[in-house]
């Protein structure tokens, strides 16, 4: 405990002594919005061309746009979003956009409530708003017609990015986009555009061919970064956070050789110089070094594994835990059969809705594109093919955050302990 009379500060002062290494580490952020974005002025001009007939009041196509993570989808569309705004205020023509995320944004209801909050908010200005949308309790034809009388009221263009679209799809099916894809044709004074961003290629298979068909009008890829790219991204944004010379030479190349292995994310390059930074700051060091940048690669890796892990739902833990004893069996890689098979008497045990094979299927794919396992499907000749499953990161840590899990916990005394089960035979037997 601090002593009477000392300064308030107290714990924090010697943090606030040390060395000066930030200038604003608040640009190393995902949510900070540069100015110039190195490497996407094609994608920015494909997305600006596309948009531009909304500004003689037209009604531009749909965009779908993909990428993987930290490619820079988001940052460019607010930013043409933000120029086309700008540009309908200039000529008198009303041009807005609104920016949802899906992966909070989940439902159809949320979507066209969202929306229509949205509109009736700008309407309102600097008035006092009114009720608006609840955040539920009307039926959802309620809330469509809302949505279309707040958008005759504004009248102009309305462009809709959903961000994550692959989410609402998954969730919550096709049928909002079937609707908003469909809502010009019930509009007399406004006009409506769509874009769609997504990390998944493969989601429009859940959609179905009406709806694909007019909301991928246009398709916009874009390519993961180079390592070179990234070293001009982190250069842009390291010379508005870093103090002059406070980076060692060799530290935004580092950043950007580990990022480009990780599918070129830019994301990935800038959590890791700024993490490497804030321990270089902790250590009251002048200079942010490459040690710094590998000790920032090790707690990245760590808090993701353990957040992704922790957020799981029940059933994913229940396939995750099927694996890891598995895998403490002595198995380096198993089949999804295999992993099935020792799911079903594990959620037996657990009193959990034992899934399909399809739906386990599907877990591990997901478990598989964030990163905690790793997947590949081979053929087994006359007898098909099937899917490979093998562990990714640390087990210890894998079983411990799993072992918080109030389930999991409370079904403690009946579960195996990952470290009792030695053998695939001694596994079998406990389930038998």
């Amino acid at each position: 405990m601090p002593e009477e009379g000392s300064s308030a500060l107290g714990l924090f002062q010697r943090y606030i002594a040390n060395k000066n290494i930030f200038k604003n580490r608040e640009v190393l952020r995902h949510t900070y919005r540069p100015s110039i974005l190195p490497h996407r002025l094609p994608q920015i001009n494909s997305i600006a061309s596309i948009l531009a007939p909304a500004l003689k009041r037209e009604t531009p196509s749909n965009i779908l746009i993909y990428g993987k993570t930290g490619t820079g989808k988001t940052a460019s569309v607010r930013y043409v979003g933000s120029e086309l705004e700008k540009a309908g205020r200039e000529i008198g023509h009303a041009c807005r956009v609104i920016h949802l995320n899906c992966e909070v944004i989940d439902t159809q209801y949320r979507v066209l409530a969202q929306i229509a909050n949205c509109l009736e908010e700008e309407e309102a200005g600097s008035e006092k708003m009114k009720s608006g949308i609840p955040f539920t309790g009307w039926p959802t034809d309620q809330v469509y017609s809302e949505l279309k009388n707040q958008l005759e009221a504004s009248g102009g263009v309305l462009v809709i990015v959903l961000d994550e679209i692959d989410k609402l799809v998954k969730k919550s099916g096709d049928e909002t986009l079937y609707n908003l894809t469909r809502i010009n044709s019930e509009l007399n004074s406004s006009r409506v555009s769509i874009i769609g961003i997504s990390n998944d290629l493969r989601f429009t298979d859940f959609l179905d061919p009406r709806v694909l068909s007019s909301l991928s009008e246009e398709e916009i890829v874009f390519p993961p970064y180079d390592a070179n790219q990234l070293c001009d991204i982190l250069r842009q944004r390291a010379e508005d956070a870093f103090m002059e010379n406070a980076l060692e030479e060799g530290v935004i190349p580092l950043c950007a050789a580990l990022a480009a292995q990780e599918h070129g994310d830019a994301r990935r390059a800038l959590d890791l110089l700024r993490v490497a930074g804030e321990l270089a700051d902790r250590e009251n060091t002048e200079k942010v070094t490459e040690r710094h940048v590998k000790m920032a690669q090790d707690k990245i890796e760590t808090d993701s594994l353990i957040e992704c892990v922790s957020t799981l739902p029940t059933q994913s833990k229940a396939v995750l835990y099927a694996m890891l004893l598995m895998k403490n069996a002595g198995r380096q890689v198993f089949t999804s059969g295999e992993v099935v098979q020792v799911y079903r008497d594990l959620a037996q045990t657990l009193d959990l809705d034992i899934l399909t094979p399809r739906r386990i299927t599907d877990l591990i794919s997901e478990l598989n594109m964030l990163g905690v396992v790793s997947t590949r499907v081979v053929s087994r000749g006359r007898y098909g093919r099937t899917k490979e499953i093998s562990m990714e990161g640390s087990m210890a840590q894998i079983s411990e955050v799993l072992s918080k899990d109030r389930r999991f916990k409370e079904q403690s005394m009946m579960l195996p302990s990952i470290n009792q089960m030695k053998s695939v035979s001694q596994m079998k037997g406990f389930f038998r």
